[in-house]
């Protein structure tokens, strides 16, 4: 797999443009991790916590901070199918670059926006839910690079292979929701009935979600080691199966 380094700045160039010049964006995207936060962990204060020492809207801060990389980076995929309406795509392809290239660029374009709702969140955690201290900001912001990349090319991929928006809306919706519910975001996955344990070990922001307990509460379902491996996994996988849809663009234009 070669890549054009000079064509991969391009495409991350332009993808930035594009995410600073849409700030309604950026807070709409914060709305309902905020209000999972503020209203449900608030309201939830009397629920025992999993975590000894901690409160629940603390617990689940972790589990929302995935849901922003979730949300953000699977979201990134509808600008594939603008891109095609546009015929900006068309162009792209005809470009002497491999699809490889053109994956990388633009997978590296919606982590960009990932992050930076990532940052945002863990800014406003950091005063008003649970002390972090700068090594502990770092280190989640370390983890959010490969789940924002394993998680954009979900979304890539899907965007590549669908025509219309009503449709990449229909699917994403069927992904979404199950792949924050079964990763243990709100609840304690060692406690939880047996075939949700199960499905959680498919999900690929279980470990997301485990990482960013470890980092921030002390105590996770997996061991540190478990998490990474597995985000390494889906990372490859995810990876495979992007470039393998754009593969196939090029093969349509």
């Amino acid at each position: 797999m070669t890549l054009n380094f000079n064509a991969v700045y391009a495409l991350l160039l332009r993808e930035a443009k594009i995410f600073f010049r849409e700030k309604e964006r950026i807070v709409s995207i914060l709305i309902s991790p905020l209000l999972f936060l503020f209203v449900m962990g608030k309201g939830m204060a009397g629920s025992q916590s999993p975590v000894a020492g901690f409160t629940y809207q603390q617990f689940i801060f972790p589990g929302i901070m995935a849901m922003v990389i979730l949300f953000t980076s699977i979201t990134y995929g509808l600008y594939i199918i603008w891109d095609k309406r546009l015929d900006f795509l068309k162009e792209v392809l005809a470009a002497p670059i491999s699809r490889a290239t053109l994956f990388v660029g633009k997978s590296l374009g919606g982590m960009l926006g990932a992050i930076m709702e990532t940052l945002l969140l863990v800014i406003i955690g950091a005063f008003f839910i649970i002390p972090l201290s700068p090594l502990k900001v770092l280190l989640c912001l370390a983890v959010a690079f490969p789940v924002s990349y394993m998680i954009t090319n979900m979304g890539l991929a899907i965007g590549a292979s669908m025509k219309s928006m009503e449709g990449f809306g229909l699917v994403m919706s069927f992904l979404t929701w199950p792949l924050f519910f079964f990763s243990g975001a709100l609840f304690d996955l060692q406690t939880a009935a047996p075939y949700i344990k199960v499905i959680s070990l498919f999900d690929p922001v279980t470990y997301c979600v485990d990482l960013f307990r470890i980092i921030m509460l002390g105590q996770g379902a997996f061991p540190a080691w478990a998490d990474l491996g597995a985000i390494a996994v889906f990372a490859l996988l995810t990876t495979w199966l992007g470039v393998t849809a754009f593969g196939r663009l090029q093969q349509e234009k």
